[in-house]
């Protein structure tokens, strides 16, 4: 899975396709810098709409994301969480870190 990155207004979105897990890790890392040095953007949205399944290391990305966009100024949140990805942000408490809708 390669994360697709796009900027709508001052949103940026970082749309995952597929398994959110350790292999993804350099492109999203790549993808998320892309949208952190970007001026423009003030928020930046996740998008889990076609995330069937992610990984202990994919919430480490998560919330290494929520410090680097913390320390850049911007907003981020999880969306489009499905049922299975959804009970593994409940089960961590990523509800009380994130924004999720």
């Amino acid at each position: 899975m390669k994360p697709i990155v796009k900027v709508e207004g001052k949103t940026g979105i970082i749309l995952l396709i597929g398994q959110f897990d350790f292999n993804v890790h350099k492109d999203f890392r790549a993808a998320s810098q892309e949208l952190l040095e970007n001026p423009e953007v003030s928020s930046i949205d996740v998008n889990f709409e076609q995330v069937p399944y992610l990984d202990s290391s994919a919430l480490g990305m998560l919330l290494l994301l929520k410090e680097r966009a913390g320390a850049a100024g911007k907003d981020l949140a999880l969306v489009n969480c499905k049922d299975t990805v959804r009970q593994v942000l409940e089960i961590a408490c990523f509800t009380k870190l994130f924004t999720i809708r």
